[in-house]
């Protein structure tokens, strides 16, 4: 199942300082387990939740570049920070500062991934929202297949210009 029919609206949804959101996800991001934080701002119940692709709660909002510097990042054994801004099945959103980290078995094999979000600090969100809106414009400028790239070539031009790692700039804005 996936938000098609979902209508974005400028409805916020705030969370609160103590809020953890966490899922759980198997290799090819499907649902596992929400907890009822998740369960909560996303608006969907467990049942809608659990099978379904965790870009069901994707904001149209999110440029497709930081998804795919999440995705490569995880896919190679390391952990990542980002900013999301994520949908609820109403349509409201929320913004969350997230660490997603693959779950290994014994050998090394990627068998999950781990998502824990926590409300993000309102001075990053600030420099976050600028950033996004340059990533989706240069992403609409260019045919769908070259978007991811063009998108992430904006975020790299960013952090080369502040001489710092992808690491150092999320943790520090």
């Amino acid at each position: 199942m996936k938000n098609k029919k979902v209508t974005p609206t400028t409805v916020e949804r705030g969370m609160r300082a103590e809020d953890f959101i966490v899922s759980k996800t198997d290799p090819k991001g499907r649902i596992t387990y929400g907890n009822r934080i998740f369960i909560e701002f996303s608006g969907y119940d467990e049942k809608e939740l659990l099978g379904a692709q965790h870009n069901i709660i994707r904001h149209p909002d999110m440029p497709r570049g930081v998804f795919q510097f999440l995705w490569n990042t995880i896919q190679d054994r390391r952990e990542c920070f980002a900013y999301v801004k994520n949908m609820s099945k109403d349509g409201s959103f929320y913004w969350v500062f997230a660490h997603v980290t693959p779950s290994l078995d014994a050998h090394g094999k990627i068998i999950g991934y781990l998502s824990v979000r926590r409300k993000p600090k309102p001075q990053a969100l600030a420099v976050v929202v600028d950033l996004y809106q340059e990533m989706l414009a240069a992403e609409r400028r260019v045919p769908a297949h070259d978007a991811c790239q063009t998108s992430m070539n904006v975020l790299l031009k960013v952090l080369a210009e502040r001489d710092i790692s992808y690491e150092e700039f999320i943790v520090t804005i």
